[in-house]
């Protein structure tokens, strides 16, 4: 597999930022390929598959790897395969939460050990060690990031990516992101974070739904300084081709076991934040992310389901239990954060008192949202009150911006 491409690099140091050829600001110890003439007409290619644009950086070096299932190529080969293949010195895999293979439950505690396939160490980056110790990154000169985000705030990949930046930061070690698509990138939307429900759920001040590709958002956190006492990363960010921001992508592989689907990633933002509620979002069936129900929402329902164990959720909400609700499987894409399902089923609920968990306010990152829905507010209402944080923040992202 071989790609002749066109690039230049653009390093940009901390005393200044110059634009790159997409008419983009560059942040400081950012480098960023940059295609002269893209191919808007052929097929896009993940950062992964910009191959001549990283190989040179890891020939005669130690190499690691963050990554998990969603990390493969055009051919479905694994990236960690195919790097062996070429003779790439990789020496272990750091797995994000789900686990290297991606069949972990959301939140399961994940062990290290060795890849059945590879033989490979790799180091687990979810439970007690999100951050990787100086011993587990001891001889690596390199280390590669691969991971498939989906665009939304408490999708734990990011916050992956964050202590991986902090620990290669201290540690004197290269990060290459290889950037993939933002299959909701068109969307910013929803709530910015506050500071007081910072949490693996949500690291930064940003709102549910960021709009950036994960090598994008690589480079806000190193520009914002948001890694541990302001240090920043030697960050090389490997771009997609042929790719613009507004285009429909459609993932290969599932990113982690409960979305199975395009509906499911395009409802998960307004969908998880049923997590902080006594409401099921359809783990425990073949259609996560895309029904909603609970014993407590009205029986005279059309729709209900039973959620029962199933891969990625051995103990789903109301295991065994028949749940009414409403299937969204098959409605039309939305391009905003829905609260109509989470404000429906506040007000039918049987018993308000119970519906709202702890978890609640970490997922939206504040507790205004709950407050507001149990004071009746109707969306749209609340959707104004997030106009200053989402104007304010389009502003800081507009200088990270790749595509």
């Amino acid at each position: 597999m071989k790609y002749l491409i066109t690039y230049s690099f653009v390093l940009v140091n901390s005393f200044f930022s110059i634009s790159c050829k997409a008419g983009t600001p560059i942040t400081s110890k950012s480098e960023v390929m940059v295609i002269s003439n893209p191919d808007f007409t052929k097929g896009i290619l993940t950062g992964a598959e910009n191959i001549e644009a990283y190989f040179p950086i890891l020939q005669d070096k130690k190499v690691g790897i963050v990554t998990n299932q969603s990390g493969i190529l055009s051919d479905k080969t694994h990236l960690v395969d195919f790097l062996l293949a070429r003779k790439i010195d990789l020496k272990k895999i750091y797995a994000p939460e789900h686990g290297f293979r991606g069949t972990a439950d959301a939140g399961e505690l994940i062990k290290d050990g060795k890849d059945t396939k590879t033989g490979l160490t790799i180091i687990s980056l979810y439970g007690n060690n999100k951050k990787p110790k100086p011993e587990q990154l001891k001889g690596i000169d390199v280390m590669v990031f691969d991971l498939q985000d989906v665009g939304a705030r408490f999708y734990t990949y990011i916050s992956t990516l964050h202590y991986i930046m902090e620990a290669c930061a201290e540690n004197k070690i290269t990060l290459i992101v290889l950037d993939r698509p933002n299959p909701n990138g068109s969307i910013v939307d929803g709530p910015v974070l506050e500071k007081e429900f910072t949490s693996f759920v949500g690291m930064h001040p940003i709102p549910l739904l960021h709009g950036m590709t994960i090598g994008e958002y690589a480079q806000m956190i190193n520009g914002e300084k948001w890694l541990k006492d302001g240090v920043q990363c030697e960050l090389k960010v490997i771009r997609c081709l042929n790719y613009k921001r507004e285009m429909p992508y459609s993932l290969p592989v599932k990113p982690s076991p409960n979305l199975p689907n395009d509906q499911a990633i395009n409802l998960y933002a307004s969908l998880c934040l049923f997590e902080g509620t006594n409401v099921s979002l359809g783990r425990g069936t073949e259609k996560q992310f895309q029904i909603y129900g609970s014993p407590y929402l009205p029986k005279k329902s059309t729709f209900s389901f039973t959620p029962m164990p199933n891969l990625g959720a051995k103990e789903p909400v109301h295991k065994g239990v028949l749940c009414y609700g409403e299937d969204l499987s098959t409605i039309k894409k939305v391009n905003r954060l829905e609260l109509q399902w989470l404000i429906k089923a506040y007000k039918s609920t049987s018993d308000k008192t119970k519906f709202f968990n702890d978890f609640f306010p970490k997922l939206a990152g504040t507790k205004k949202l709950q407050q507001q829905i149990e004071a009746g507010f109707p969306e749209e209402k609340i959707r104004d009150t997030w106009k200053k944080g989402l104007e304010d923040f389009k502003l800081m992202r507009q200088k990270y911006l790749i595509y």
